[in-house]
């Protein structure tokens, strides 16, 4: 129950966010994502070691701390729904997140351990001091802007039937991007079998920490 209430959250929001926001990595020139509320199938795949989000996330508090994987409302305090956090200190981040009333939220791109459900905080930099790496955001190279794959069908299946974790799915020039919020490697294999080897790309917004 905890695990499909978390699922839940992230899709409505990013079902929320689909008109004007570009959720985690987009920008304003990029192809609108779509979304569905619809029930993911299967589990969220669990991390083996240490993950890190790509790039910046925003940390909500309304009562618990959670990470924000999706679109984030731009309203006053912010809106958002995400995964759990434990371990999250906010006395040890003093003048790096904003306040309104109870509410607390801040930029950050946070480090742990995820079981399929919750992080577990081992590390955060703050956006003021967060030096981004070179994104890696190859687009699919399989045969779906080739006309050998029916692009529309194969979104259309994603969105019927979500990855577990799903976030958004985004049509590109060369095939569909399914924005989820941890693979392990499983759901990229799924889809590969499903429509062939590049056609869609599973991006992870939780990724390993490289050492």
């Amino acid at each position: 129950m905890k695990l499909a209430l978390a699922l839940a959250g992230l899709l409505l929001a990013t079902a929320c966010g689909t008109d004007g926001g570009t959720g985690s990595g987009g920008s304003a020139a990029d192809p609108a994502p779509t979304s569905s509320p619809s029930a993911t199938t299967g589990a969220v795949p669990a991390a083996r070691g240490e993950v890190t989000t790509r790039g910046l996330a925003t940390v909500m508090d309304t009562g618990r701390p959670e990470l924000c994987l999706g679109p984030v409302a731009e309203s006053d305090p912010p809106q958002c729904r995400g995964i759990p956090l434990e371990g999250w200190d906010w006395s040890a981040r003093h003048g790096t997140y904003d306040t309104s009333d109870d509410v607390r939220w801040g930029q950050y791109a946070v480090t742990g351990t995820f079981d399929g459900t919750t992080m577990t905080v081992t590390g955060a930099i703050p956006a003021a001091v967060y030096d981004p790496a070179a994104p890696d955001e190859a687009l699919p190279s399989g045969d779906a802007g080739t006309g050998l794959v029916d692009q529309q069908e194969v979104r259309r299946k994603l969105l019927a039937a979500p990855l577990p974790g799903t976030l958004t799915v985004s049509p590109t020039p060369a095939g569909v991007v399914v924005e989820v919020v941890h693979d392990d490697g499983s759901l990229q294999q799924r889809v590969d079998a499903a429509y062939g080897a590049g056609v869609v790309e599973v991006r992870s917004v939780l990724v390993p920490v490289n050492r």
